[in-house]
C-alpha cells in the first residue's frame, strides 16, 4: 500500500489523471442505476435488491444485439423499451402485491427475484465473463501513462444525454409531475385524480429502463457476468443513501464521488478491494445518519 501511495503522489502523480478519468466514467453509469433505485424507493417505498440484476440483464441484451451487428445507439433505443416493458410486467405480477407490506417483505421478494434473474441469465448466456468490443481507437497521453478508450468517451456522452433527458422528463412532463406528486403525498395525489397504481407501475418500469441503459454502457466499458448484479445493487444503495431520494443532481454527484473513491481504493489497496469501497461508504453514511438521529431525538413529555 505504501508503495502505491508513493507511486500515485510522489513518483508518478500523472497516474492520478487516469484514476480520476476512470472514476468519472464508471460514476456516470452508477448514477443512472442509482437514480432509478431512488425513484422506486422514494415513490413506492420499495427497496429493490434486484436493481443490479436489471443492469446486468440490460448488458446481456446489448451483447445479444451487438452480435447481430446492431449499432450502439439503436441498441439503446431497443433495450430501454424492452426493459421498460419487463419492469411493468414485474410490477403487475409481483411488486403491486407487496407495496403495502412490511419492508422485509419487499426485501425478501426482490431478493428472490434477483436469484431468479441470475439463474435465468446463467442458463441462457453461461457463467463466463463477457464484454462488447466496439473496436474503437484508444487515445493516449503522457507517454502512454494515460489512456482513454473512445468507447468510454461515448458512454460518458450517452450517460449525460440520458441524465439530461430524465431531468427534463421529470420537470416538464405530466407523468414526471405525477411521479413527484405521488412521492410527496400519495393520498393527496389520489384526491387530485392521479391513478396511483399506474404511477407506481410507470415508476418501476422507468427504473428498469434506466437500469437497461446503464447495463448497455457497462457492457461496453466493463464486463458482465450473471452473478455480478449484487455489486451494482450495493453501489446503488450506497449512492442513494448518501444522496437522498429523488434528487438527481445529488445522485450524480454521489455517483461520481463513489466512482472516484472506488478507483482510488483499487489503485492504493488493489483491485480486489474496489467492491468493498462502496460498502464501506454505505456503512459510514448509515452510522452518520444514526448519530444525527440520536442528536435530534427528543423525549416525549
Amino acid at each position: 500500500m505504501w508503495d502505491n501511495l508513493q507511486l500515485l503522489f510522489v513518483w508518478a502523480p500523472i497516474i492520478n489523471v487516469q484514476v480520476i478519468l476512470d472514476g468519472i466514467f464508471v460514476g456516470a453509469v452508477f448514477a443512472l442505476s442509482a437514480y432509478g433505485l431512488a425513484l422506486v424507493w422514494g415513490v413506492m417505498n420499495i427497496k429493490n435488491l434486484a436493481q443490479g440484476d436489471f443492469v446486468i440483464m440490460g448488458g446481456y441484451m446489448a451483447l445479444a444485439l451487438h452480435q447481430l451487428h446492431v449499432p450502439l445507439v439503436l441498441i439503446l433505443l431497443i433495450v430501454m423499451p424492452l426493459m421498460f416493458m419487463f419492469g411493468w410486467v414485474i410490477y403487475v405480477l409481483m411488486i403491486r402485491r407487496i407495496i403495502d407490506q412490511d419492508m422485509f417483505v419487499s426485501l425478501l421478494a426482490t431478493f428472490g427475484l434477483s436469484l431468479l434473474l441470475q439463474q435465468v441469465m446463467n442458463l441462457i448466456f453461461g457463467p463466463e465473463v463477457q464484454t462488447i468490443d466496439m473496436e474503437l481507437p484508444v487515445y493516449d497521453a503522457f507517454d502512454n501513462m494515460v489512456t482513454v478508450p473512445s468507447s468510454k468517451l461515448i458512454t460518458l456522452g450517452l450517460a449525460a444525454v440520458i441524465a439530461t433527458g430524465v431531468i427534463i422528463f421529470m420537470k416538464r412532463s405530466r407523468a414526471g409531475q405525477a411521479i413527484r406528486a405521488t412521492a410527496q403525498d400519495p393520498r393527496a395525489a389520489r384526491v387530485l385524480g392521479i391513478d396511483i397504481d399506474r404511477v407506481y407501475a410507470f415508476t418501476f418500469a422507468f427504473n428498469a429502463a434506466l437500469c437497461g441503459a446503464a447495463g448497455v454502457l457497462v457492457s461496453i466499458i466493463w464486463v458482465i457476468q450473471p452473478f455480478y448484479g449484487i455489486t451494482y445493487s450495493v453501489r446503488s444503495f450506497a449512492i442513494v443513501t448518501a444522496a437522498g431520494l429523488g434528487n438527481l443532481p445529488a445522485v450524480i454527484g454521489a455517483g461520481f464521488g463513489i466512482g472516484l473513491f472506488e478507483k482510488y481504493t483499487g489503485a492504493i489497496l488493489g483491485t480486489a478491494y474496489e467492491v468493498a469501497a462502496p460498502v464501506s461508504i454505505l456503512l459510514l453514511v448509515l452510522i452518520w445518519r444514526q448519530i444525527q438521529m440520536r442528536r435530534n431525538r427528543q423525549v416525549v413529555r
